[in-house]
């Protein structure tokens, strides 16, 4: 007989992410995702699941982190063991890079149903084992408790139209090479462009929630704060100016923002352990946790005189 459901009230804490970086070659998705990695994990608990010939490789002279080599076939399953084996060595963030390889990569998705095209299988039918063993990778993603970051290439379409008695391309933007629901899922993404490497883009599509909208700006490259404060966020500190910052349909991926530059009032690690400490003691060390050593030796002194005793004191006023 199945256990009855119990219910607690609902704590922010240890909160996994899911993020996608997609766009065209050269638009600085590898290097935006190591830096927004190593702001998640200040330790460098970093593993890069690589599907594009070692080329994660050539970052490893500028970051810490561990890589595996994932050569062909890219079917859902194998993500799947990378994620785990990842999980299994102590990551807290995984890179894959390229996830797009699990739709249209050799052995991917669209592959494997051609495959099953050709024994005699009609479509849609052909799609019915390879859509099932992705939704089985969503699930094993949706579980992990390593955060994801996703780099996902992405095509520029057009589409080829007659208007007036004359032949014109009409521009439809850039899209990600994906599963089409795979969006959907994530935390947050961004569109990146090789005009601009590494800066979002809020007129093309991406998805970034009110509470995450001031750690992230269209006029720089994602950086390393902006993991940190996700970290802060996920570890159960609030964010600065989340009212402030929200937009219409932010939380959209399929829709950009119409007003133009994120707000970009990113929290200090000072702010950041002060909001902390109201949360408690378990979460004020979480944030700690996510500092850097530099800011942890400028804040230690801090740290003991005044964020533990304020944190102890909201433990000892939950306690009574």
């Amino acid at each position: 007989m199945n256990a009855p459901f119990t219910f607690a009230p609902a704590v922010r804490s240890q909160v996994s992410l899911l993020i996608a970086l997609a766009g065209a070659s050269g638009s600085g998705k590898t290097f935006s995702a190591l830096r927004l990695a190593k702001g998640l994990s200040p330790d460098c608990k970093i593993a890069f699941i690589d599907t594009e010939a070692r080329r994660g490789l050539h970052y490893a002279d500028q970051f810490s982190f561990m890589h595996t080599d994932m050569r062909p076939p890219f079917r859902p399953s194998r993500f799947i063991d990378a994620i785990r084996a990842a999980e299994s060595v102590g990551a807290e963030v995984v890179i894959i890079d390229s996830f797009s390889h699990e739709y249209d990569g050799i052995g991917g998705i669209l592959e494997w149903a051609d495959e099953l095209a050709e024994k005699g299988i009609k479509s849609p039918g052909n799609f019915k084992e390879p859509k099932l063993a992705h939704r089985k990778l969503m699930n094993e993603l949706l579980q992990c408790r390593a955060s994801l970051i996703f780099c996902l290439r992405a095509d520029e379409k057009i589409e080829i139209i007659r208007e007036d008695g004359k032949t014109k391309v009409r521009p439809l933007g850039w899209v990600p090479i994906c599963e089409k629901r795979f969006m959907y899922e994530m935390t947050a993404s961004f569109t990146l462009t090789p005009d601009r490497p590494g800066i979002p883009h809020f007129d093309l599509p991406h998805k970034l929630q009110s509470q995450h909208r001031g750690m992230f700006s269209d006029k720089e490259p994602i950086s390393e704060d902006a993991g940190r404060a996700l970290a802060a966020w996920a570890a159960g500190a609030s964010t600065s100016g989340d009212a402030k910052a929200a937009a219409p349909n932010s939380d959209s991926p399929g829709k950009g923002d119409q007003n133009g530059a994120a707000a970009t009032n990113i929290m200090s690690p000072e702010q950041m352990l002060t909001e902390a400490a109201e949360r408690g003691t378990e979460i004020l060390l979480t944030a700690w946790n996510t500092l850097g050593a530099a800011d942890k030796r400028a804040l230690k002194s801090k740290l003991d005189e005044t964020f533990k005793p304020r944190a102890a004191a909201v433990d000892k006023g939950a306690a009574k």
